[in-house]
């Protein structure tokens, strides 16, 4: 008798041991570019604090540089729960969620301060909204910058530079339609598969964000690189049902306010990278060109605007440029 209560004692005390330090759960969040990109210290951010103030019941492992996939694949594990985060760009989140296709719009924000008002206020944030009835969890907007355009080709000046250039995109009809008023073929093409084909000649050129272009060393397959910024191109920080429902109230909050801070990191990591990332690119070979004819590329543009308001409501439209 007084051998099992020993036992009985010591199972508990075990027990409760156990309990203390059970094991962490291990969530797979995924991205893009490198560890040491926009996308990877925001992502990191993100898993620190949510590490920190769960005290480690969740920890991260990180799949940077496309290890699971192309954006567009991530965003479907995410649904299906085979993978818990992913950091990605909206370029094909609008096959998802339609709302978020607004904010694709080439020349719609004039600028950083700008486009973060729009994805910080109102409109942006009853954008997140539309996200859980689609089998996904938008937590915040993180971002991925304003896009630029490189070739292997020439100068891009005016829009009558890129006539005839192929030039990769992503799988966005908004952006597609938009790029061939320009007079770009528009060459649909997932972020993994790139390097290799504008290393091949396969596509001429490409267009992304600094931060993106010095990440992915492009400067070592295209020779020039144009400050076009014609589109924004926000980010999201998404998150797969299967993990929400099961957290509490409490860790809700944790995963939401971590999200919001690297939110904060990610765009400071695109401004530093806007800063010196240019001189870098230049001194890695590339040829700059400044200054760019934006308002013949907003003119460019005109015979797309009418299938955008179809699309997207004149007023909506409006909306966003409004506010200040």
């Amino acid at each position: 008798m007084q051998l099992s209560k020993m036992a009985l004692g010591m199972g508990l005390a075990l027990g409760v041991a156990f309990t203390a330090t059970a094991a962490p759960q291990v969530l797979k969040i995924g991205y893009a570019t490198a560890p040491d990109s926009h996308y990877g210290v925001g992502s990191k951010v993100f898993c620190d604090e949510v590490e920190k103030n769960t005290q480690n019941r969740f920890k991260c492992q990180h799949f940077p540089n496309s290890a699971l996939g192309g954006e567009r694949e991530q965003i479907e594990a995410i649904q299906l729960g085979t993978q818990d985060l992913v950091n990605t760009s909206t370029g094909p989140v609008g096959n998802f969620v339609p709302e978020v296709k607004i904010v694709d719009i080439p020349f719609l924000f004039r600028d950083y301060d700008h486009a973060r008002k729009v994805m910080d206020g109102p409109i942006g944030q009853d954008i997140l909204t539309k996200f859980p009835s689609k089998g996904i969890i938008a937590l915040a907007w993180t971002e991925n910058g304003f896009r630029h355009m490189t070739n292997s080709k020439r100068d891009i000046v005016t829009p009558a530079d890129t006539k005839g250039l192929k030039m990769r995109t992503m799988e966005n009809k908004v952006h597609m339609d938009g790029y061939r008023t320009f007079g770009i073929l528009p060459t649909p093409m997932a972020f993994p598969e790139l390097f290799g084909a504008l290393q091949q000649g396969t596509v001429d050129g490409q267009e992304n964000p600094i931060p993106v272009i010095l990440s992915a060393k492009f400067a070592q397959v295209q020779k020039h690189l144009s400050l076009t910024g014609h589109v924004y191109s926000p980010a999201l920080l998404l998150l797969s049902p299967k993990v929400w429902n099961k957290l509490s109230d409490a860790d809700k909050k944790v995963f939401t306010d971590a999200a919001k801070k690297a939110s904060v990191a990610q765009r400071a990591k695109v401004n530093e990278d806007e800063d010196k990332g240019i001189a870098q690119l230049e001194k890695d070979g590339m040829k700059v060109i400044r200054k760019v004819d934006g308002d013949a590329f907003r003119a460019a543009l005109k015979p797309a605007f009418p299938g955008y308001a179809k699309e997207f409501g004149e007023a909506n439209i409006q909306r966003i440029v409004d506010v200040k």
